[in-house]
């Protein structure tokens, strides 16, 4: 049965802090959805315009929709993070990886190894046949 790795602090340290960057990110999406959502609905007459009102419901979602585009930038960039850390930091599978490509090499240079010495052995055949032409039809 495999145990569990245990980290050292400052991985799990990072690790820590990319939960916390989700979680903020994700909140600030829904929070930020939620608050435009709200601002579309039509409500009754106020002490402001509606002209006024209308622009500032516009200015608001244009600024909360940035807040959610950023959010979004956010988690891509955790994503590509993670990815980093995981190619970085799990060094079981790259040296499986290692392994498993040397163990290919190998098993292609025998091969090839293999047809070399065959085509050795033949050419050698092939040369001997003709020297031995060559030398038999020359004091013919």
């Amino acid at each position: 049965m495999a145990q569990p790795r245990v980290l050292p602090q400052s991985k799990e340290t990072l690790l820590q802090s990319y939960n916390k960057r989700l979680k903020d990110d994700v909140k600030s999406i829904m929070d930020n959805f939620t608050e435009i959502i709200k601002t579309a609905k039509i409500e009754d007459e106020t002490q402001v315009s509606r002209a006024t009102q209308g622009e500032q419901d516009n200015y608001e979602m244009h600024v909360r929709a940035a807040n959610i585009v950023r959010a979004g930038e956010s988690l891509m960039k955790l994503v590509s993070d993670l990815k980093q850390f995981l190619i970085l930091n799990d060094f079981p599978s790259v040296n499986e990886a290692i392994n498993q490509r040397n163990q290919q090499l190998r098993s292609l240079q025998e091969e090839c190894d293999k047809k070399l010495i065959a085509l050795r052995d033949e050419i050698s055949i092939d040369l001997y046949e003709l020297e031995e032409e060559y030398y038999s039809s020359r004091y013919k």
